[in-house]
């Protein structure tokens, strides 16, 4: 095994990287920006070239290089082929043949951004310890990442973990980003949060710090520590379409542990009290004891899960 791993996590603005030893300790990170002008097809020799200056810097010779992890904003399947990012501009193509030939021959592999950084939790993160895992990105939409048995689950077309959409509610008027109505993320995101908010504050005149206008998600939890009611309702709203989302993943993968992370995750261990009951509720008996954790690695998440996709135990 090489002495060095690199760990990338290709964003819609910039890509993070990370320079790593194979123990999982981190030397050296930095930021490129995302050029995503003529179809995206900068990118990857942008970051093929951040990485060969790297190496020349720290004076890496490409045989104490274990590979290449890339994390990307697109469903990859376990073959390291991307099938379709919009964002950056690109369809289907192998991200893990592409780079390799850029890098010269490195090992590369590459997966969904919201997998690797569940990836990167499990490693190193909230869910240290523990091999059957679900990450759960609670921040404009909801991300989901799912590890079992300490291996990210991609499924056919790298769509695997997609927990946001999972379809929580009928009638829903509003339509989720997808296409859909009723999509978890409608009522679990910031986003989300924010409609359960508004929407609590038209049904009746009761008072709450929240008619100042800011109905944001951490104005909602603020308001919840401040013991406003109004807040209270809505976060127990939050909770029940959460808490049965999650009851539903549960029944499939059944993980050890739920790592909760994303913007939302910043109001802290207050949001287990309104999501553990209902998970409880709704969850098969032979799930009932997952346990609920905060993310710890924050934006470090990606680049953590990208370097682990090369290191094997």
């Amino acid at each position: 095994m090489g002495k060095y791993v690199f760990g990338v996590d290709l964003g819609g603005t910039t890509v993070k990287m990370g320079l790593f030893d194979t123990a999982g300790n981190v030397s050296d990170k930095w930021e490129i920006v995302t050029r995503k002008e003529d179809s995206g097809s900068h990118i990857l020799p942008d970051i093929a070239e951040s990485i060969k200056a790297k190496m020349a810097e720290k004076d890496i010779p490409a045989s104490e290089v274990e590979g290449i992890g890339i994390g990307v904003p697109g469903p990859v399947d376990s073959k390291g082929v991307i099938h379709k990012a919009a964002n950056l501009g690109w369809g289907v193509f192998s991200i893990k043949e592409e780079m390799e030939k850029l890098t010269g021959g490195i090992k590369v592999e590459a997966g969904n951004d919201a997998n690797v950084a569940a990836l990167g939790e499990m490693w190193k993160g909230g869910g240290e310890g523990h091999r059957n895992l679900v990450a759960v990105t609670l921040g404009t939409g909801v991300g989901g990442g799912i590890i079992v048995d300490g291996k990210i689950l991609t499924g056919a077309t790298g769509a695997g973990g997609e927990i946001g959409h999972i379809h929580i509610v009928d009638d829903e008027p509003e339509s989720c980003g997808c296409g859909n109505h009723g999509c978890l993320e409608q009522y679990a995101s910031a986003t989300g949060i924010s409609r359960l908010a508004s929407r609590r504050l038209a049904e009746d005149d009761a008072a709450s710090i929240l008619r100042n206008g800011d109905v944001s998600a951490k104005a909602v939890f603020d308001a919840v520590k401040a013991g406003d009611e109004v807040a209270k309702e809505v976060a127990v709203r939050f909770g029940h379409y959460l808490g049965k989302g999650l009851a539903a993943v549960a029944c499939t993968v059944n993980p050890e542990i739920f790592v909760i992370g994303g913007g939302v995750s910043k109001a802290g261990e207050v949001l287990f009290e309104y999501i553990v009951d209902e998970y409880k509720k709704y969850v098969f008996h032979g799930c009932r004891d997952a346990k609920f954790a905060l993310a710890k690695l924050g934006n470090d998440a990606g680049i953590y899960g990208a370097a682990k996709l090369v290191i094997t135990e």
